[in-house]
């Protein structure tokens, strides 16, 4: 089964995506999905097999540049997070499923997403889920102020 999560349901959600982004604590990502339903401008979705919290998936309508998109906003897939046990089973479909739906009801015309490239497993998750690749890059960043930032050898 999968439900729209509301605000009683922020815990279990942020201890799903926690499993999926362990960089972030639990707080941290209770508090973001609280910012997020409270704006309006995204959601959460849980999905449930016999009575236990088996993944999430969070989506977020964006109104910036979204590669390869050719309208605006565009329904974007943050993350999507399965337990091992759950997998294999339909459940992640189900979440896209749902993310999709809730974008075209508000107003999206196309729905996108991102993956680390070394992530093969989502990949093959989102070519077998209808996605095309619009792009592959690898980001960049540096410090302005060499004094604040790290030391970089040339």
């Amino acid at each position: 089964m999968i439900r729209k999560a509301e605000e009683g349901d922020l815990a279990a959600a942020a201890a799903l995506a926690a499993a999926l982004w362990p960089e972030n604590g639990e707080a941290a990502l209770a508090e973001e999905f609280r910012a997020l339903l409270e704006s309006g401008n995204g959601a959460l979705f849980l999905a449930s097999e016999a009575g236990e919290d088996a993944g999430f998936a969070q989506v977020q309508l964006r109104h910036d540049y979204v590669e390869g998109a050719k309208t605006s906003p565009v329904g974007y897939l943050e993350g999507v997070y399965v337990r091992e046990e759950a997998r294999g089973r339909g459940v992640a479909r189900g979440l896209l499923a749902a993310c999709e739906a809730w974008a075209a009801e508000m107003g999206c015309r196309e729905f996108a997403s991102d993956c680390e490239l070394d992530n093969a497993a989502s990949l093959a998750f989102h070519r077998k889920t209808g996605f095309r690749e619009a792009n592959r890059i690898i980001c960049f960043v540096k410090p302005l102020d060499p004094e604040r930032g790290e030391k970089h050898e040339r």
